[in-house]
């Protein structure tokens, strides 16, 4: 059973909110520029930031107590330690606790003197060369890590490795063929019409790639055309494992910004919101920079390219939330609101950002847009498979032996990605598991990776195509502790909006840390789990537990479905 909500139910905080002039992200901004350089709880600096809005205390208190971002003590100096599943499967783990004692401060803790803070967070997107930390905004990767934020090693943060398999590249074609962006949009905005856009973006078959794989055309068509419609880009990349996003927003940002002015187009969309994640500091950089290029040009404005279209476009940072990646979640997030899930219906597209209809797709699927445009949707349909056509950016984590960023078609064999592209596993490891679409995705066993890269083939074997990232383990690190990590991860992301979930993923870790089979519990725990959370993020825990189960045999018999 998936619980909803009935179309016109009252959101008071939106309501209020609305009636103080919508301070949405303005309230998150002042909320980390108040938290910056300071060790104190929220309670002593959110209610002062809410009545500068016209809010009550709860406003500020409830968000800042909320993402990781504000509620972590900081130091003047502010350290990032990944925990993510890359970074973990690089050294088990260890690189948070050898950093904690190089630097003398625990995680999630600043030092006495309030110099340094360090904060554990769940991905930074250096996934190919962890372990990885933000030293402020300062990348630092690679197993020399503590030593580096110690200052006794040099620092190392390499560019991520981009290859494509293709030969004619969809997605990378600014990155390693040079091809120029913006190619399309002025042609379209000035001679095109909404409904070519549309029905080249229909006759390709594109699918989301954040995830749920809806098809992108229906979504663009549910919201209706209506002037006051917003696109969101979401740039909350935040499955441990995947750089994606990350890779195309530093390296080719016009792109996708490209693919956001045509999506408006087709919507009827006067406005555009990206959303960047807060853990990608040079990616954010990158994109208001190609934000403000893209108005010099005219390619965003009050006359797009001396036209009647209008398109304002903005750009915000996230405060560091796993969930705030869901598109209820997301959209609550840019309120100013806790990136909880919330019920559908009503469904974005029917009421969003401020009751908006609002559409949402990621970096990834709007980079597409473009190539489909230009070269034709019928051209792109003839790549990948039935009803999964197309390209996807795979991303290969630091254990493999040519970890990077690779475009394949869909439908590749998992095999071939991980053999030949990734060329096995560095160092000359065994391959024990292979996480494929992020801590809740699935696990694979070593003698199960023949299958092809769709959502309905990785779905048939317990696991998930999500953003394609593909963690490997090897026999460094043992089941026991690969469990215990994905359910430390989901007790820490779970953003607390239903029982099942909260409540369910800790004691689903409780069941994890003791040294006794779970017996029927887990059953029983795994039942409530999947029929009564409220998004995917809870119903996605014990399928990825029964695979991770599977992949591992005997060594974790108990937890098989």
């Amino acid at each position: 059973m998936i619980p909803v909500g009935p179309a016109d139910r009252f959101d008071a905080f939106r309501a209020l909110a609305d009636r103080r002039g919508r301070p949405g992200d303005r309230l998150i901004t002042s909320l980390a520029e108040a938290r910056a350089g300071t060790a104190d709880s929220p309670e002593v600096w959110a209610p002062g930031i809410a009545a500068g809005f016209g809010l009550p205390a709860a406003a500020a208190l409830g968000p800042a107590g909320y993402y990781a971002d504000l509620a972590a003590p900081h130091g003047r100096r502010h350290v990032r330690v990944c925990a993510g599943t890359a970074c973990f499967a690089a050294q088990a783990g260890r690189h948070l606790t050898d950093v904690e004692r190089e630097l003398g401060v625990p995680a999630g803790t600043t030092s006495p003197d309030g110099e340094t803070s360090v904060q554990a967070v769940r991905c930074l997107g250096y996934c190919y060369a962890g372990p990885a930390a933000l030293d402020g905004d300062r990348p630092r990767t690679g197993p020399t890590l503590a030593g580096q934020l110690a200052g006794r090693e040099p620092p190392r943060a390499p560019e991520i490795p981009v290859a494509d398999d293709t030969g004619a590249p969809v997605l990378l074609g600014g990155v390693v063929a040079g091809e120029p962006a913006w190619q399309v949009w002025p042609r379209m905005v000035t001679a095109g019409t909404p409904d070519e856009v549309r029905r080249e973006v229909a006759a390709s078959g594109l699918r989301g790639r954040g995830g749920a794989g809806f098809r992108v055309a229906a979504k663009w068509e549910a919201a209706g055309r209506t002037p006051d419609t917003v696109v969101v880009v979401n740039g909350d990349e935040g499955d441990p494992g995947s750089y994606a996003d990350r890779l195309l927003m530093e390296a080719d940002p016009e792109r996708m910004l490209e693919g956001l002015a045509l999506a408006c187009f087709v919507c009827g969309a006067r406005r555009g919101v990206v959303l960047v994640r807060s853990e990608y500091p040079h990616a954010l950089a990158r994109v208001r920079e190609a934000v403000g290029r893209a108005y010099a040009d005219g390619h965003f404005g009050s006359s797009v390219h001396g036209t009647a279209t209008a398109l304002d476009v903005e750009v915000v940072e996230g405060a560091g939330s796993y969930v705030a990646g869901e598109e209820t979640a997301l959209i609550a997030s840019l309120e100013g609101d806790r990136g909880c899930a919330r019920p559908r219906p009503p469904y974005p597209t029917q009421r969003g950002l401020w009751g908006a209809p609002t559409v949402v797709n990621n970096v990834e699927t709007l980079a597409a847009v473009p190539w489909i445009v230009s070269r034709g949707g019928e051209a792109y349909a003839r790549r990948g498979v039935r009803g999964e056509t197309g390209t996807k950016l795979v991303c290969l984590s630091e254990r493999f032996a040519r970890p990077g960023a690779y475009e394949v078609e869909l439908g590749t064999p998992l095999l071939r990605i991980v053999t030949e592209l990734g060329g096995g596993l560095r160092e000359g490891c065994e391959l024990t598991a292979l996480q494929v679409g992020g801590p809740l995705g699935g696990f694979l066993a070593p003698d199960a990776l023949d299958v092809p890269l769709t959502t309905a083939d990785l779905t048939a074997r317990g696991a998930a195509l999500g953003h394609a990232g593909l963690v490997a383990f090897d026999q460094r690190v043992t089941p026991e502790e690969v469990l215990r990590h994905i359910w430390q991860f989901a007790a820490a992301e779970s953003c607390g909006a239903c029982s099942p979930c909260r409540v369910g993923s800790r004691r689903g870790l409780e069941l994890a840390s003791a040294d006794t089979p779970p017996g029927e519990e887990w059953e029983r725990l795994a039942r409530v789990l999947a029929e009564a959370s409220l998004c995917a993020f809870g119903r996605r825990i014990p399928p990825a537990v029964h695979s991770l189960a599977r992949a591992y045999g005997d060594r974790l018999a108990g937890w098989r479905p």
